[in-house]
């Protein structure tokens, strides 16, 4: 059984996580601007944003199983008190309360329709692009602490 909730917790971090790091990551950029950059029609940009906001929204309702099977795999190890498990489990919830409060709130209002066009002046899109980009960034880093966390695991037995 431990197997089996080890294999669903690490295809969900992979399958549920992954999309929402990359389309978070790449949000900033095609909502910086309304228009297109010349590469497609104009409003592409705008469209290309509302569908990685989607992506993260969508991600995120499977992204919970990726703590509940973590939660599920600790308590079959006998690992619940590890201290690397807690450091993981505080940096999870970090990690969901930016993505949670942050950046989809963050991307919502970046892409409030205002006759079609992402309300605001350009330095005003702009300026909350970059913002959203450097929280994702945090948001993407706390995950990589957590994965090395879970490949070091500092104490572990296993020789790793």
């Amino acid at each position: 059984m431990t197997k089996f909730l080890l294999s669903v917790h690490v295809l969900a971090a992979i399958l549920a996580i992954g999309p929402i790091t990359v389309a978070a990551s790449m949000f900033p950029r095609f909502v910086r601007t309304p228009d297109a950059d010349g590469d497609g029609p104009p409003g592409q940009n705008v469209r290309t944003a509302g569908l990685l906001h989607r992506v993260c929204r969508g991600y995120t309702v499977l992204g919970a199983a990726v703590p509940v099977f973590g939660v599920a795999t600790g308590a079959r190890l006998g690992v619940l008190t590890d201290a690397w498990l807690l450091a993981s489990i505080v940096l999870t919830a970090a990690a969901a309360a930016l993505l949670l409060f942050v950046i989809l709130p963050g991307q919502e209002r970046l892409l409030q329709p205002a006759a079609g066009v992402v309300p605001g002046s350009v330095e005003a899109r702009r300026a909350g692009a970059a913002r959203l980009a450097m929280v994702t960034g945090v948001f993407n880093l706390l995950w990589a602490v957590v994965v090395v966390l879970m490949i070091v695991r500092p104490g572990s037995t296993t020789g790793a």
